[in-house]
C-alpha cells in the first residue's frame, strides 16, 4: 500500500503544494514558503519525523505571515490525511518531549480521525516573535493540521518563554511523535470500536 499524497490547495491569498512519503527513505527537499522561519520549521519536521516532505508556497507575505502559515498547516492536514489512507495497522500514538535550552516541549499526538488541539503555550507568557512567526502564527498552523488530518493534539510547555524556542521546541515534539504514530506495526485498525 502506498502511503503518499501530493495535495494542491490555492485561494485569494496562498498558493501551497505539498508532498508527503510516509515510507520514502530519501530525504525531503527544502521547503519553499518565502518565509524563512516557516522554511526552518517545515525542514525540522521533515528531519525530526523522518517523513519525507516537499512543501511549496506563495503567499500574501506583504500583508502578514498568518494566511500562509495557517494554510500551510490545512494543506499538511489534507496531505496526511490521504497519505494516512484507512489508518489500518498504524502505531496511531506518539508522543515526545523535546528539550531546546530552557525550554521543554511536550506533544502528544493521537491519529484518531477526530480533530482536537490542546494547545497550552497560549496561556503561558511566551514573549517575541521568530522572523515574523509567533506562538499564535504556531496555534493556527496545528488547528489547520488537526481539523484536516483528523488528529488529536496535545502541546504542553512545561518551560520556556522565548518564542523561537518554543516553537521550534513544539514542531520538533510533534516530528518525533508522528515519527512513531504514522508507523506500521500491524494489520488490524487501531480501535476498539472497528473504526477510525
Amino acid at each position: 500500500m502506498s502511503r503518499t499524497a501530493t495535495v494542491h490547495r490555492q485561494t485569494s491569498e496562498t498558493d501551497i503544494r505539498v508532498q508527503l512519503d510516509l515510507d520514502a527513505a530519501a530525504p525531503a527537499t527544502a521547503p519553499r514558503t518565502g518565509h524563512g522561519f516557516l522554511d526552518h520549521m517545515l525542514d525540522a519536521l521533515a528531519r525530526h519525523s523522518r517523513l519525507h516532505l516537499t512543501v511549496e508556497a506563495r503567499g500574501d507575505l506583504h500583508i502578514d505571515p498568518h494566511h500562509l502559515i495557517e494554510d500551510t498547516g490545512i494543506t499538511l492536514g489534507q496531505a496526511l490525511h490521504q497519505a494516512l489512507g484507512d489508518r489500518r495497522g498504524i502505531e496511531r500514538y506518539g508522543s515526545a518531549f523535546v528539550p531546546m535550552d530552557e525550554t521543554l516541549a511536550h506533544v502528544v499526538v493521537d491519529l484518531s480521525g477526530r480533530a482536537h488541539l490542546a494547545f497550552e503555550p497560549e496561556r503561558l507568557d511566551v514573549y517575541g516573535d521568530a522572523g515574523g512567526m509567533n506562538h499564535y502564527h504556531l496555534r493556527e498552523f496545528l488547528r489547520g493540521l488537526c481539523n484536516h488530518a483528523g488528529v488529536t493534539l496535545h502541546v504542553r510547555l512545561l518551560a520556556g518563554r522565548e518564542a523561537h524556542h518554543v516553537i521550534e521546541a513544539v514542531v520538533k515534539a510533534l516530528a518525533r511523535a508522528l515519527r512513531d504514530a504514522v508507523q506500521v506495526t500491524g494489520e488490524a485498525l487501531p480501535s476498539t470500536k472497528g473504526s477510525l
